[in-house]
């Protein structure tokens, strides 16, 4: 156990941010299932938008690397435009 009250602390505040980025991590993963699983141009285009931003933000605080979401957001980008 942690001896520092400082210490203590980062434990307790790295286990917030973890469960945070978990939730985001996920919550981003579905909504690019759905984005794959879209029929409708249309409804894919609003939600690319969406999908895109949850990506850039996932990237910005680091919780998936930079480069994977810019892989991601091209295959989305991709698929939204192979839509007819």
């Amino acid at each position: 156990m942690a001896n520092h009250a400082s210490s203590i602390k980062r434990i307790r505040s790295n286990d917030a941010k973890r469960l945070r980025n978990r939730y985001i991590h996920k919550t981003t993963r579905n909504a690019v299932k759905a984005l794959r699983s879209t029929t409708d141009k249309k409804e894919a285009a609003k939600q690319l938008i969406t999908v895109t931003s949850m990506l850039d933000k996932l990237a910005k605080r680091n919780v998936i690397h930079r480069n994977k979401a810019g892989n991601v957001v091209g295959k989305l980008t991709k698929f939204v435009n192979s839509l007819s």
